[in-house]
């Protein structure tokens, strides 16, 4: 579908994109990729200081209320087959933001649309085994100290590394164990390394180099590589996603909430409303069906003999398809879950969405702000 062309109009939201400096080099690069992507003709009139973002037409047309889940159908993009497809959405979905995306330059801006390829196509190739208690990886890559984690053997190559303990075609046909926190860690780490190879090698040779010696993860992992965008008292339209975020969702059950692993769900945004399924690659979640799963947690858990509460996903399984071919208990669980999330230790009425979305930092020489430990 051809995008129509929309008056000039000012635009909805104070957000879409913010390039800095603010000169016309800057602006000729950035349009110069939006005409590449056909999508010029959506955006408001250019005026001094502000943001690229949607003219209202192309917002109430596109992204009604910031909801991005739905551009794919409503465009007709097939973003699995059409790279091009793909970042048409990601750009749109950005132009789309409630506030200003900020980047330093037009390359920041560049690289952050191919990074969040990268994690998309990343995150659709890899398939894992779900594990908490126990984990492994690729004996040809990696070795594991309690200290330092998994680290990647001298000599290997951290995206090789990466690639093969996510993506079983890429070796043995094996699939590693992981929680889903650490699993986006390492999508996000090899879409960020991937454009690194190409902006910054120099970067991404300081990165291999402390795999080599001690990983990065959890809270740290965050801190170093991401940006959070979105907090409780500013919280982000609860349909609004870009391809490439991570994406946390809640588990709102107080009860559930203490088996390991289901505290909530940490996923990528693939595009066309789907979110990564990392132990059935093939079936990536919609929204409505990660709140049907997280709902029903509090249906499958049980006490093991050490008096540790755990899950039973057959049960889980049961509940979800009973809910969906009920229409009223699924509009009610639904209408549950899509509330924002209460805030850390409440479990009162929230549902399971995030106030933020979380995507990589900047990576080009000059404007990098990836800080590595030491």
């Amino acid at each position: 579908m051809k995008l129509a062309v929309f008056p000039e109009v000012a635009p909805p939201y104070a957000g879409g994109l913010d390039i800095v400096p603010d000169d016309p080099l800057q602006h000729r690069q950035v349009l110069d990729k939006l005409d590449a992507l056909g999508l010029r003709t959506c955006l408001a009139p250019p005026r001094p200081g502000r943001p690229f973002a949607l003219s209202i037409e192309a917002a109430h047309a596109l992204v009604d209320d910031g909801d991005t889940l739905n551009l794919c159908r409503d465009l007709g993009l097939d973003t699995v087959v059409r790279l091009h497809d793909l970042e048409r959405e990601i750009v749109l979905a950005m132009l789309a933001a409630p506030r200003p995306l900020h980047f330093a330059s037009a390359a920041e801006f560049l690289a952050a649309v191919a990074i969040r390829r990268n994690i998309v196509e990343a995150a659709r190739a890899t398939q894992l085994t779900f594990g908490t208690a126990e984990a492994d990886r690729p004996a040809s890559h990696w070795t594991y100290d309690e200290d330092r984690g998994f680290t990647v053997l001298p000599g290997r190559s951290l995206v090789e590394a990466l690639t093969l303990a996510t993506q079983p075609e890429a070796g043995d046909g094996r699939t590693y164990a992981f929680s889903c926190y650490r699993a986006t860690e390492y999508v996000m780490l090899l879409g960020i390394a991937r454009e690194l190879e190409r902006v910054n090698p120099a970067l991404l040779a300081a990165i291999q180099r402390q795999w080599e010696t001690r990983a990065i993860q959890s809270g740290a992992f965050h801190d170093v590589f991401l940006v959070e965008y979105g907090a409780a008292d500013a919280p982000l339209p609860p349909r609004w996603y870009v391809p490439g975020d991570r994406v946390w969702f809640r588990n709102p059950d107080a009860h559930s909430s203490d088996a390991s692993g289901y505290e909530g769900s940490w996923v990528i945004y693939l595009g066309n409303g789907l979110f990564s399924n990392f132990w059935q690659r093939d079936r990536p979640y919609s929204l409505v069906a990660k709140c049907l799963e997280i709902y029903h947690w509090r249906d499958g858990t049980y006490i093991d003999a050490a008096g540790d509460v755990r899950m039973d996903e057959a049960i889980v399984a049961a509940k979800v398809a009973e809910t969906a071919a009920n229409p009223a208990a699924l509009a009610t669980v639904v209408a549950r879950m899509s509330r924002l999330r209460d805030g850390r230790g409440v479990y009162a009425d929230g549902g399971c969405i995030d106030f933020s979305r979380e995507f990589a930092r900047n990576v080009c020489p000059g404007t990098a702000d990836i800080v590595l430990p030491g």
